[in-house]
């Protein structure tokens, strides 16, 4: 009988783009069980909720039948959530040469902290390469047409956010 392999899939998605579900998509024909962990980062200072990012990518996940997904918030050290949801591998997106730099410092670090669960780097596809969130957020907020970087319906959940923002400081 084969062991269930899990991966961990996390990132802040504020909003999850559609690099993200790239990521997810490729990400899922490696592991038997896929959690994607939303992370809270209040520093980052968030446009949505992690309720609301959890609800996100969930939404998304559902457009892969067959697949096991586990869509979970965490704010604790990575490595200790990797170790509560029982993944033996993280899985990263990389964009560019500056991606990396940060991931393998991270690498370095997680190792020490458990030398028992591997990263995985998947390089993001070509067409999704400079699709950041924040740059999403940042062109949402200067009224820029969003839908090329995200869903139909993060798209929607974005305007709406950022109109009530703009109605809020009225």
């Amino acid at each position: 009988m084969s062991k269930n392999r899990v991966g961990l899939y996390p990132g802040t998605f504020d909003p999850i783009t559609l690099g993200h579900y790239d990521i997810i998509r490729r990400a899922s024909k490696l592991v038997d069980t896929l959690v994607i962990g939303v992370a809270m980062n209040p520093g980052k200072n968030p446009l949505f909720t992690v309720e609301e990012r959890v609800d996100m990518v969930a939404k998304m996940t559902e457009e892969f039948p067959g697949t096991n997904f586990v869509v979970r918030p965490f704010q604790n050290l990575l490595m200790h959530f990797a170790e509560e949801v029982g993944a033996s591998v993280i899985i990263r997106g990389l964009r560019a040469v500056s991606d990396f730099e940060y991931e393998f410092q991270m690498v370095g670090m997680n190792r020490r902290l458990n030398s028992e669960i591997e990263t995985v780097f998947l390089m993001a596809s070509d067409q999704h390469q400079f699709i950041a969130s924040s740059l999403v957020k940042e062109i949402a907020m200067l009224d820029g047409d969003i839908r090329k970087f995200v869903s139909a319906t993060t798209a929607q959940k974005i305007v709406e956010r950022v109109e009530f923002i703009r109605s809020k400081s009225k």
